[in-house]
């Protein structure tokens, strides 16, 4: 059999006496990693006839994909929505910090802004890979300005936008160029919003509906003309309501069209939303989770309370902001999966494993499928030390306390 020491082969890294996330389920399996892909061992052995060039011992831990952050207005010092000269080197930063959070592809989210600033900031943050160098830009993800001005929140009123006549010339007009675009977050109930979803689905844009005074009826419409996410469900929206639910009602409505999936982000932080109202919409539509920072709380301690809030298991609990958003996105063959072929974070961080201190962090909140323990968990691509997270400037924390 051949060992693979030729010079033209990429060396295979082969992780043992670990729990792999897959499946739903953790099992017990090594994980085969070449160039930043997952293999088959299988294939491996017996297509290609080769061995791992090196094995990292994991202690018994659990290996599982890294994060996926739909929604992050900024963090470390830095607002995605400011205009600044190098807006890119801000979200760098970021992309560098967030990885000891596990948090490997992100979505960076700029607030309702004047048009101007979307001009200035959106041809500064192209999608990009990622790596060593931090985490994974997926697209940017636009919160507002066409929100409903009773739920805008910290969102500045002055820079409220609603369609007109010709409203998906507006929404190109406001924001300039969508190449970098992958979310947009809209109230549904302004009037030509169906015309405007069916436009950025066209063009393989997300919808979210967010920011809303919409009722049930208004919001089923709009997932029935593209919407497929709701943006932190509870917050910035009519309350549950036992003749009306508005928008919370899409998670048991029987109007979706079929094979239609909804997601919804929660700000799972022990602040913004209810242990009890987790509880309600996860146990109600446990398959379109999606676990957000959505403040200053990075999103592994957001993982761990969305675990200690709703009872349920680790295996959901990490899949909640990995596969759920990756799902989303249509990005669940590459991300959010341990899957054959999947994205499996960057060799240099993957090969450091043997000198860094694993980062404890579900430690005694819970039981894995089968009673087993759950003792630390490892996030491709993010290998590294915890970091204590920076602090958003003072503007944006107001912001985000007012969701």
């Amino acid at each position: 059999m051949r060992d693979g020491k030729g010079p033209s082969r990429a060396p295979v890294l082969q992780f043992t006496n670990c729990r792999i996330l897959r499946g739903r389920r953790l099992l017990r399996e090594d994980l085969w990693v070449r160039e930043g892909r997952i293999l088959d061992p299988e294939k491996l052995f017996f297509e290609e006839r080769l061995v791992a060039d090196q094995q990292r011992d994991c202690g018994g831990c659990i290996l599982a994909p890294g994060f996926i952050d739909v929604q992050i207005n900024g963090g470390f010092g830095v607002d995605f929505s400011q205009a600044t000269e190098d807006v890119g080197s801000g979200v760098a930063l970021v992309a560098q910090r967030i990885l000891s959070h596990g948090v490997t592809s992100f979505c960076p989210t700029l607030v309702t802004s004047p048009p101007e600033v979307y001009h200035k900031v959106l041809p500064q943050i192209p999608v990009k890979s990622g790596g060593p160098h931090g985490a994974g830009v997926l697209g940017v993800h636009l919160e507002g300005p066409f929100i409903s001005r009773e739920k805008r929140g910290a969102h500045p009123e002055a820079y409220l936008r609603s369609f007109e006549a010709n409203a998906f010339h507006d929404v190109l007009a406001t924001y300039g160029s969508l190449d970098n675009v992958r979310i947009v977050t809209l109230a549904p109930e302004l009037g030509r919003s169906h015309e405007v979803i069916r436009a950025l689905t066209a063009r393989g844009i997300c919808v979210s509906l967010g920011h809303s005074v919409a009722d049930l009826q208004v919001a089923e419409e709009a997932v029935q003309s593209g919407a497929t996410f709701i943006t932190h469900l509870f917050n910035a929206m009519l309350p549950f309501h036992h003749r009306d639910p508005g928008i919370v009602g899409l998670l048991t409505s029987d109007r979706l069209p079929p094979g239609r999936h909804i997601f919804y982000g929660m700000i799972s932080d022990g602040m913004h939303t209810n242990p009890a109202a987790l509880r309600i919409a996860h146990r109600a539509h446990p398959q379109g989770t999606k676990t957000l920072s959505g403040s200053i709380a990075p999103m592994d301690v957001c993982v761990r309370h969305f675990l200690q809030a709703t009872g349920c298991s680790v295996e959901s609990a990490l899949e909640a902001a990995s596969l759920h958003p990756a799902q989303l996105l249509g990005l669940e063959k590459l991300k959010g999966t341990l899957d054959f072929g999947a994205d499996a974070g960057q060799g240099p961080m993957w090969g450091g494993l043997g000198s860094l201190k694993i980062q404890e962090f579900l430690g005694g909140l819970g039981q894995g499928q089968g009673g087993q323990r759950v003792e630390s968990l490892l996030c491709p691509g993010s290998l590294t030390q915890p970091a204590s997270l920076g602090q958003i400037p003072l503007a944006q924390q107001a912001r985000l306390s007012d969701i």
